[in-house]
């Protein structure tokens, strides 16, 4: 990790006399900017910066995007690569062949006066990494949680500053890219909730895997990816939803699993004011064990996880969190709608265990009230018992002090039961088909949704063995 300051960064480029670019701003300030002129020497470095605050002015410069949005990865690239282009083009031709040129822009939605507007904004670097060589791009999206405009432009001002030096200083360790954005920066004034890596220097980079990282770096908490494999904004996909999800490990993902998602999905679907249109399910896979430790899980294996379960159409979310609680109350940030979570008994014993609870202040009862404050419910798969019957979510056995807080979620509707398909799938075990897989023998494929196994073994996932 680096020790030098912004001012000291900011420095370091300006007397590189190699490193030259524009910087432009729109939507809280030039803080970048005021950060490499405050440092000194910036003749050296900036051929213009600029912020193209009304609209208008915007779209003539940058173009009208898709989607019709200012605030947008659509934006930044746009600013990126107008920018870009238009230094190369004016000074190519009369600076030093041993140059390379860059682009930095962001575009800011900060904290409006007297609204309580969403804080968040794209930044972004087309950046050289040698002379003459094609461009590449890193591209951010950022939350801000300062309370206020002036300090969400300075956080945003450190954190431009840390993304040129780490374009022109650590390009060949994204990881160290990423870990070094918040420098100089005190904790949860900023999320980086998606990155992005593209261009002939990054082509061997999987986004994927480095944006788990962003979540064991400390930037954010949580993950998504589109079915496509392509990284969502959470506060885009989740926005005003309904959403159900299931939590699993999915190593690999099961017909036990697919059946689980769709008789939740089923139920969860009969609840008022539901349909397709408004409403996202999501498989969730988290980093941690059960005691809120990270299980040091490789990248690549949680990515082939998601690859699995994207292809077979779902959303996935890959998290830090522990509880339920705190998985709800990260969904709450986007939505107010209907929230569904499902789970299969053993995760219902579970929550009723008080000893999951352990530092937490007020114990299970705060686990619960933090569970079930408003539109929260829990889809419960049932399961088979040793003696070859199946147990449903009424039939859960809780300490006898606890039992009356069971029959309150009972009776006011907090739990629903879903049904399984197929009793046959109760024997599907994740870790025998691991075992099997790993060997390359037994029937494994069969216990798998169409196409899984293929996958498997088309990239060898899990230590497959063909």
């Amino acid at each position: 990790m680096s020790s030098r300051s912004t001012t000291q960064k900011a420095l370091r480029i300006n007397l590189d006399e190699k490193k030259y670019g524009t910087i432009v701003e729109i939507g809280a300030g030039q803080e970048v900017a005021r950060q490499f002129f405050l440092a000194g020497a910036a003749a050296g470095t900036i051929a213009k910066t600029m912020s193209a605050y009304d609209m208008k002015f915007s779209d003539a410069i940058y173009g009208v995007q898709e989607d019709g949005r200012y605030v947008s990865n659509g934006r930044v690239k746009a600013m990126m690569e107008q920018e870009f282009d238009l230094v190369v083009d004016r000074v190519g031709d009369i600076r030093s062949k041993s140059s390379r040129y860059f682009s930095y822009a962001t575009t800011v939605a900060a904290k409006s006066f007297n609204r309580n507007n969403e804080c968040h904004a794209w930044c972004g670097i087309r950046v050289q990494m040698y002379p003459g060589a094609e461009p590449s791009n890193i591209t951010v999206h950022v939350r801000m949680f300062d309370d206020n405009a002036e300090a969400q432009q300075q956080a945003l001002g450190v954190l431009g500053v840390n993304l040129i030096y780490a374009a022109y200083y650590y390009f060949e360790n994204p990881k160290q890219i990423i870990s070094s954005l918040t420098d100089g920066m005190k904790a949860n004034r900023i999320e980086i909730d998606s990155i992005d890596f593209e261009g002939p220097y990054f082509e061997d980079t999987d986004n994927r895997i480095k944006n788990i990282h962003l979540i064991r770096s400390w930037k954010t908490r949580a993950i998504m990816f589109k079915p496509d494999g392509s990284v969502a904004v959470p506060a885009e996909m989740l926005y005003k939803k309904n959403i159900l999800t299931i939590r699993g490990s999915f190593r690999p993902v099961t017909k036990l699993n697919v059946d689980m998602i769709e008789q939740g999905q089923s139920s969860f679907s009969a609840l008022p004011g539901i349909d397709p249109s408004n409403t996202i399910a999501i498989a969730e896979i988290s980093l941690n064990d059960a005691h809120g430790n990270d299980a040091k899980v490789p990248e690549s294996d949680i990515v082939a996880r998601v690859q699995l379960l994207n292809s077979l159409g779902y959303n996935v979310m890959v998290s830090d969190y522990t509880r339920y609680f705190s998985l709800r109350a990260y969904f709450r940030q986007f939505t107010q709608l209907q929230i569904g979570i499902v789970m299969g008994m053993v995760n219902v014993k579970q929550i009723f265990d008080e000893n999951f609870y352990r530092g937490v202040e007020g114990g299970i009862l705060e686990g619960f009230g933090k569970l079930f404050p408003d539109n929260t419910r829990l889809f419960i798969y049932p399961e088979m018992d040793e003696d070859d019957h199946v147990t449903e979510f009424t039939d859960v056995k809780v300490p006898d002090h606890l039992r009356f807080l069971y029959r309150h979620l009972l009776e006011n509707g907090f739990l629903h039961g879903i049904e399984c398909s197929d009793p046959s799938l109760f024997n599907i075990y994740s870790r025998k088909l691991l075992k099997q897989l790993t060997s390359g023998h037994g029937g494994w494929q069969k216990s798998l949704p169409e196409g899984v196994a293929d996958e498997i073994i088309k990239n060898k996932f899990f230590g497959y063995r063909g």
